[in-house]
């Protein structure tokens, strides 16, 4: 089983969730950080930043798991980003923004679990290095018409 990211299309595509497709996307920016220093952490969150303004996305807010919670599977402010992205998924495009696919997990079938959640809430990760899953929507969901 490969445990890299199932990267596709950085290029948000209308309609693919059953939402509006003339609206404009939300982007829900995430990221992890198990250290005290933040100065790394916080030119992540600004590339993540100056990547959605370019893209046009509005941008909800940032989640940051931190310490123990960055590195296990439970991940409460990636849960708690997933609860609102589930509620504004049924009127947008919705997908969460991270710097790398390691931003999510170095270790490759927590990063997949990690990216089925998101999915599963109805959107896609999307990196700031042009990558994304969003046209493995179907697989990540485990749907049969993939």
């Amino acid at each position: 089983m490969s445990t890299g990211p199932i990267p596709t299309s950085a290029r948000p595509t209308a309609n693919l969730y059953g939402n509006s497709g003339g609206a404009r996307p939300l982007a829900f920016i995430y990221d992890r950080n198990a250290t005290r220093s933040h100065v790394i952490l916080d030119m992540r969150l600004e590339g993540c930043l100056t990547y959605a303004r370019r893209h046009d996305w509005q941008v909800a807010d940032q989640w940051i798991d931190r310490g123990d919670d960055a590195l296990g599977p439970r991940r409460p402010r990636l849960t708690a980003l997933l609860e609102i992205m589930r509620t504004q998924a049924r009127i947008r495009p919705v997908l969460c923004l991270v710097h790398t696919w390691d931003r999510l997990a170095h270790d490759g079938e927590l990063r997949i679990a990690l990216q089925q959640r998101v999915a599963q809430a109805g959107g896609y990760v999307a990196t700031t290095f042009d990558e994304s899953d969003e046209r493995a929507h179907a697989v990540l969901v485990g749907r049969s018409d993939a």
